[in-house]
């Protein structure tokens, strides 16, 4: 006959392989939905462009910034993290990513949004590159499943650029 801890050690055993295999559905389930998110971003205003006393170029910007990110949103889904990246070229890097603005939707019912807000972090590029320097504006999003695994993707808008001379 077997004892109480042989039949609570099976009867943990079996609801914790079942609840895994429940998540592991769950996150599963997620890959078949259609998710087609879309974002314009528009620049009103360079508020300032200007050249830092210790020599690095400063941006400010005022931005448009309206996305649908409903279709993001399943029942799996907590929140989903969402931020503004400028991205250029300079000669010493390839690739150079400048967060702008984020935020954090907790629910579909936010995720459908127009804003006009000024960078919520400094613009500031290491050097003398911006002047007349041609970026994108990139909308990058990270889905935060209540379980599974956490996915992102974005969608670049290119054809922004600054002015050659400083305001």
């Amino acid at each position: 006959m077997h004892t109480f801890g042989y039949r609570a050690n099976a009867l943990l055993t079996f609801a914790i392989t079942a609840l895994a295999f429940i998540c592991a559905i769950a996150s599963f389930s997620d890959k078949f939905s259609n998710q087609n998110p879309s974002a314009e971003i528009q620049i009103l205003n360079i508020n300032r462009f200007k050249k830092q006393s210790h020599g690095n170029d400063e941006v400010s910007l005022t931005l448009d910034i309206s996305a649908d990110l409903q279709s993001l949103f399943t029942w799996n889904t907590k929140q989903v993290f969402v931020f503004v990246a400028a991205e250029y070229e300079t000669p010493k890097n390839s690739l150079n990513q400048v967060s702008l603005w984020d935020a954090i939707i907790p629910a579909k019912e936010d995720a459908k949004f127009r804003i006009q807000v000024s960078n919520k972090y400094r613009f500031i590029d290491q050097g003398q590159n911006l002047r007349g320097k041609e970026f994108n504006l990139t909308l990058h999003w990270h889905v935060m499943p209540k379980t599974g695994k956490m996915f992102a993707d974005k969608i670049v808008m290119p054809g922004y650029s600054l002015p050659d001379a400083y305001r």
